[in-house]
């Protein structure tokens, strides 16, 4: 049976809202974890208050004009249908954060990392792949070094 973006979208969504439910509101006298204050959207000009940096509507418009001025045309085509195919099919089978999980967290995915970059010789298999929530993702990124051209010797 294959299984449309949309289903999957749904499913994501499905297992993110019960994982939350989960972690902010626990059943039996466990502390409620507050949510961050929202913040106006940067676009300029709009007024709707959001989580993170745009709004809704003004983050679409920004990734796509991020695809098409700001990201490496070579890192476009190593990252084109087929790594959202494998992407998608690795994150219905691990849904949690792998990191998190280690550590006895339910966090759901949201980034799926390669061990080995692709720069660096590293393919889309399944065994070079983990799924991490974007903290674990910045944090892995931050220990090697190499966000913000800060790359380590």
């Amino acid at each position: 049976m294959k299984i449309l973006p949309m289903q999957l979208l749904y499913r994501r969504q499905k297992i993110r809202d019960k994982l939350t439910g989960l972690l902010l509101y626990p059943k039996e006298g466990g502390a409620v974890m507050p949510r961050k204050p929202k913040r106006p959207c940067s676009y300029p000009g709009c007024p709707r208050l959001t989580e993170s940096r745009y709004c809704e509507e003004h983050q679409s418009q920004e990734n796509k004009r991020y695809e098409k001025y700001d990201r490496d045309p070579a890192v476009r085509r190593r990252y084109g249908r087929v790594w959202k195919r494998i992407r998608d099919s690795y994150v219905e089978t691990h849904p949690l954060c792998e990191l998190c999980q280690a550590e006895g967290r339910m966090v759901p995915v949201e980034e799926v990392h390669h061990k080995v970059p692709l720069a660096e010789g590293g393919t889309h298999a399944r065994d070079n792949l983990i799924a991490l929530c974007k903290s674990c993702h910045a944090k892995l990124h931050a220990e090697r070094g190499d966000r913000w051209n800060n790359r380590r010797g």
